[in-house]
């Protein structure tokens, strides 16, 4: 069975994040979107272990279902989920925990269990409940060596970003970890054409995930795997991820994450990466100049252009609906009505997903012919960008020309 998994977000105790971050609306937000599993997240920290504890009851080994059978309410739509959303299949979801070692590289933990979450929270050296994302005084290899003891599967976060990523602090992963990690987690910034350009990776699967710090249709799934598994479970999935049966990695085109080019922090200024080292990284404005995905790749290629191995699976470029939908209507649009368009292409077509990839071109211009121009557009990649670096995300630029004649 193939499934689409989001495997990497952060609860209500991280830094920066909403306090909407519940079992229940991941687990709602989820069906909506068209995810079959959602990471916890942050399943080290005390508080919100008690919180999934006490929400959700096992569903297949390692997978949870959420308890309640009452409706969710939709904080995104302020009211209760409609009946005709409400029969989606419930999303379920699997304890993960992102951790920060002591040279601050990010590492993504799949967790097989609450037993699992608990003897590593005895064993993990640092304060686990001062923020969701634990700092912790212990290497790459130590803390791979405990996921290992207790049958977690590991890789690093986010493996390119300039702040907090394994290839921001070493040239190679085998100088962080003792064995090969389980995956590697691409980032927004990154796709696989640009990390297939690197010998060292061609063995690892890859994982595409959202590092959502949000439940809303903007934030969850906004990254996705489609992944073939046995049946749900942990043990399932985590076999899928080692024998390589990623269907296909979704997420954003890199060029509109936060560091895909080198640019300022404060004034979001771009520079060539030649220009910005002779200018020691710093900006006429003050700021810090940030170190380009892009450039970072190009330093750590083997070759100019990627070599992907037989295992690869496709990468699909895919952003969320709701930004499409304020993207089309930018003159005087308001979030409830962005809202409320989102709430009909959903009702229509059953989940966000589908809404993106599967519906006809014909059906979504009975219901908007702007909107479903737009998304001809992003699907056939005849768009603008306006790169992101720095921190700030990349901008699409739609072409006003074009039509969908030949789709009436």
């Amino acid at each position: 069975m193939i499934i689409r998994a989001d495997l990497h977000i952060h609860g209500p105790y991280s830094m920066a994040t909403s306090k909407n971050m519940t079992p229940e609306l991941l687990s709602s937000q989820g069906s909506l979107k068209g995810l079959h599993i959602v990471a916890t997240g942050d399943a080290f920290h005390q508080k919100w272990l008690n919180i999934i504890e006490e929400a959700t009851e096992e569903d297949g080994e390692g997978i949870f279902r959420i308890k309640a059978t009452e409706k969710t309410k939709n904080e995104f739509l302020q009211e209760e989920i409609p009946e005709g959303l409400s029969e989606n299949p419930e999303t379920k979801l699997i304890l993960t925990s992102e951790v920060e070692d002591s040279k601050r590289v990010h590492h993504l933990i799949l967790i097989p269990s609450f037993e699992a979450a608990y003897q590593m929270r005895e064993k993990l050296k640092g304060n686990l409940d001062s923020d969701g994302r634990p700092r912790v005084r212990m290497n790459g290899a130590e803390i791979q060596e405990l996921a290992i003891e207790n049958g977690c599967i590991m890789g690093p976060s986010h493996a390119f970003t300039p702040w907090t990523s394994i290839y921001k602090e070493y040239d190679s992963i085998h100088d962080c970890y003792s064995e090969t990690p389980d995956f590697l987690e691409l980032g927004l910034s990154a796709d696989t054409d640009m990390a297939d350009r690197i010998e060292e990776l061609q063995d690892i699967p890859f994982l595409t995930n959202s590092d959502a710090h949000s439940p809303w249709p903007h934030r969850l799934g906004r990254e996705f795997n489609e992944i073939d598994v046995k049946n749900m479970s942990f043990p399932s999935l985590a076999r899928a991820i080692s024998d390589k049966k990623i269907i296909a990695n979704y997420g954003f085109d890199p060029r509109l994450g936060k560091y895909h080019h080198t640019a300022c922090t404060k004034c979001y200024q771009q520079y060539h990466p030649e220009e910005a080292i002779q200018m020691n990284m710093k900006c006429p404005c003050g700021g810090t100049i940030k170190k380009g995905v892009d450039y970072r790749v190009e330093e750590l290629a083997t070759w100019d252009e990627p070599h992907h191995p037989p295992h690869r699976p496709p990468y699909i470029h895919i952003m969320p609906l709701a930004e499409i939908i304020s993207l089309t209507y930018t003159k005087g649009v308001t979030t409830k009505f962005v809202q409320r368009k989102w709430q009909e292409l959903i009702l229509k077509f059953g989940d966000e997903i589908s809404v993106l990839i599967d519906a006809p071109l014909k059906e979504l211009t009975e219901i908007d012919p702007e909107l479903a121009r737009r998304i001809r557009a992003f699907r056939d990649k005849t768009l603008q960008i306006k790169v992101g670096g720095g921190g700030k995300y990349g901008e699409l630029v739609f072409n006003e020309n074009s039509t969908l004649d030949a789709f009436l």
